[in-house]
């Protein structure tokens, strides 16, 4: 199989990949400069759509409609967009082996690809049951939601299994995502989390009791301090149960799956320098071989806002890493620099009707203000994390964009704080002021 050699290749077509893209037609590419190889059948697309609009009961999100990069306001890059730019798409292509020394990549068919400079984007695969031997695990209809296909499926059970049982096992984002959105779709919903309350990675408890209260209220039953730990199913295979640890059996038409993500790295062990799970990158996002470069999900970089290296899984700085690598890239080859990345934490979510945003880093002492009672017509509220006297960490529910940018500005200047009753009276008061 002949040997397909370009200037640039990016590993993995998800959201870095429809971003990094952009950035490299804006800098200016020739045509057949630039590949992105993708084990999707599809164009880069925001992922974050697959647990909201994508499986809505009516008006449901459909490609074309989000493709990168129509996420934060952009272009919708479709597939014409990448031939006019020159840039070679090729699809439904598993990469399987990576020798960065010679570098060149091989697919599981055979192909081979050259590069001179290589940026890795392959981001997240999802923990499934099954990686732990969980008994039944494998049944029909236990699903997991990370890809197009995935999404599809679900769409498709959703319709077989008409107001019929779902339940969700995990109370991070893709739990309270998608118990809302199967809830809309006239389904009776169980989510089942071991944590004390939902999304405990972010949410203090206060935060979670109002989340917990509004999802009761809107038929969401949820069932904590315990995990599933094994699954029935009938004679064509189909789950119809599913058996916790306390004891309880669940009755199931659908499961769906969302313990987590592992960072796609295994292609490259051993050639690159790793820190905290994922690959250790600079500011500019190149690793410890010259010339290649991380972004996304799989890149552990220094956070300068806090003096340290983290990995961050999320939309925002999948976005925002892949145009600093590509404007990084493009300095270099002209002997300029560019700034270091220096990127504020952001995370939100949409469900029902709410919607969330927080900036900064959860660490330190809390102060909760606002309306946060889950029966309000329209409630407001939100926490300010405060350690070393400074406020580190914002959130709220429910704000408009001058609110969400104001909490973000707090955030960024962590301002200090004398006194947490005052922060505590003040709300949002205090964010306005800065």
């Amino acid at each position: 199989m002949a040997e397909k050699h370009f200037k640039y290749v990016i590993l993995g077509g998800g959201v870095a990949a429809g971003y990094a893209a952009r950035e490299f037609a804006k800098q200016g590419i020739s045509k057949g400069e630039l590949a992105i190889i993708s084990k999707e059948a599809v164009a880069p697309y925001e992922r974050p759509a697959l647990s909201k609009g994508y499986l809505f009961p009516q008006g449901a999100a459909r490609l074309p409609g989000f493709h990168t990069c129509v996420g934060s306001g952009g272009e919708r890059l479709l597939p014409e967009w990448y031939e006019e730019k020159g840039i070679e798409l090729i699809l439904s292509t598993e990469i399987v082996k990576a020798d960065l020394s010679s570098k060149s990549l091989t697919s599981a068919a055979g192909a081979t690809f050259t590069y001179d400079i290589l940026i890795i984007a392959t981001g997240s695969s999802v923990i499934k049951l099954t990686d732990f031997g969980v008994q039944g695990a494998d049944a029909n209809n236990i699903l997991y939601l990370r890809e197009i296909d995935d999404a599809d499926k679900l769409v498709a059970a959703i319709q077989a299994k008409k107001d019929g049982k779902a339940v969700i096992v995990g109370g991070g984002y893709i739990g309270l995502e998608l118990s809302a959105v199967l809830r809309l779709n006239n389904l009776d919903v169980t989510m089942v989390y071991p944590e004390p309350w939902c999304m405990p990675r972010l949410f203090t408890a206060g935060i979670a009791a109002f989340y917990e209260g509004y999802y009761a209220n809107k038929g969401v039953k949820i069932v904590k301090g315990t995990v599933a730990v094994g699954f029935d199913s009938d004679s064509n295979g189909d789950v119809t149960a599913v058996k916790l640890k306390d004891g309880r059996v669940l009755d199931a038409d659908i499961v769906v799956v969302g313990v987590g993500g592992r960072p796609l790295t295994s292609l490259f062990k051993g050639q690159l320098a790793e820190e905290k799970g994922g690959i250790k990158t600079d500011a500019f996002f190149q690793t410890s071989v010259p010339g290649v470069y991380a972004v996304g999900d799989v890149a552990t970089f220094p956070m300068k806002l806090y003096g340290d290296l983290r990995r961050v899984e999320h939309v925002d700085h999948s976005r925002k890493s892949a145009e600093q690598a590509v404007k990084a890239i493009k300095a270099s080859e002209e002997g300029k620099s560019v700034e270091e990345y220096d990127y504020l934490p952001y995370f939100y979510s949409r469900s029902f009707d709410l919607a969330w945003q927080f900036y900064g880093d959860n660490v330190g002492d809390t102060v909760l203000f606002g309306d946060n009672d889950p029966a309000s017509a329209k409630p407001k509220f939100g926490s300010y994390w405060i350690k070393d006297g400074k406020i580190f960490g914002a959130f709220l529910e429910g704000g408009s964009a001058d609110e969400n940018n104001a909490i973000a500005k707090v955030a960024r200047v962590q301002p200090a704080v004398s006194d947490l009753n005052v922060l505590t009276q003040e709300g949002l008061q205090f964010a306005a002021k800065i």
